[in-house]
């Protein structure tokens, strides 16, 4: 499935984030290594999907689901995450983290390098682009920008080789991600919870009493959000 349309479905409420999962944990040297993998067209990784009905899905965040069969991501979610916070420039209705991580990440259309936003490194230099930007105004937006390089006398003809590179990292949104799904009758949230440990015992696996508080947010979707306001009054 393209990056694009990933991001699409997330948009319209096709794809979104179980209840069980945690937030986000990526920092920022994690996102510029993903940037830097998929403008390489170097592999990232597949993702891991429930599909389910809709209904009957305990989801993060927000945002409504769509009607039907939904996917709810199990492995796969700091990187869409990070992808859809770059390209969208902002996070999406499942978030809870750190929006700093992926915000104001930059490429340098020289030395293709991408980095965060330093101002008094990148400020008075054309050749930082914000990558946000580039990919929210696409064709329009690119062909802009290298109009205004092309008409700087120290950059003149290799405007042409940057517009190669823009077109590259806009090319990322064309990228297919391999999307393997778990579905069926008995795949119930035991087997789901159960699935995702397994894929993700490479890091923290998810403990008894997240496997608890998933089955509690499935009839309760609410608790979590209640859970954290008895626990910061608590604290106060």
């Amino acid at each position: 499935m393209r990056i694009s349309t990933i991001l699409d479905h997330i948009d319209n409420g096709h794809m979104a984030l179980p209840e069980f999962q945690r937030g986000y944990v990526w920092n920022r040297e994690q996102v510029r290594g993903l940037f830097d993998s998929l403008y390489r067209r170097h592999p990232v990784g597949g993702l891991l999907v429930w599909a389910t009905e809709s209904g009957a899905a305990a989801h993060r965040g927000d945002g409504s689901l769509a009607p039907g069969i939904v996917k709810l991501l199990l492995d796969g979610q700091q990187r869409m995450t990070s992808l859809y916070g770059v390209a969208r420039g902002k996070a999406p209705a499942f978030f809870d983290g750190n929006e700093q991580a992926f915000t104001g990440l930059h490429f340098h259309l020289e030395n293709e390098l991408f980095e965060f936003y330093q101002p008094i490194k990148m400020k008075d230099d054309p050749l930082w682009i914000n990558v946000s930007d580039l990919i929210k105004n696409g064709q329009e937006g690119h062909e802009k920008l290298i109009e205004a390089l092309a008409a700087k006398p120290e950059i003149g003809t290799k405007a042409v080789k940057y517009s190669g590179r823009i077109s590259r990292i806009l090319g990322i949104l064309e990228i297919e991600l391999h999307v393997e799904e778990v579905t069926g009758a008995d795949k119930t949230l035991d087997v789901v919870v159960n699935i995702f440990n397994r894929v993700n015992s490479g890091g923290t696996k998810l403990s008894k009493g997240d496997l608890a508080l998933a089955k509690i947010c499935a009839e309760w979707p609410e608790s979590r959000d209640t859970m954290k306001a008895k626990v910061n009054g608590m604290c106060d």
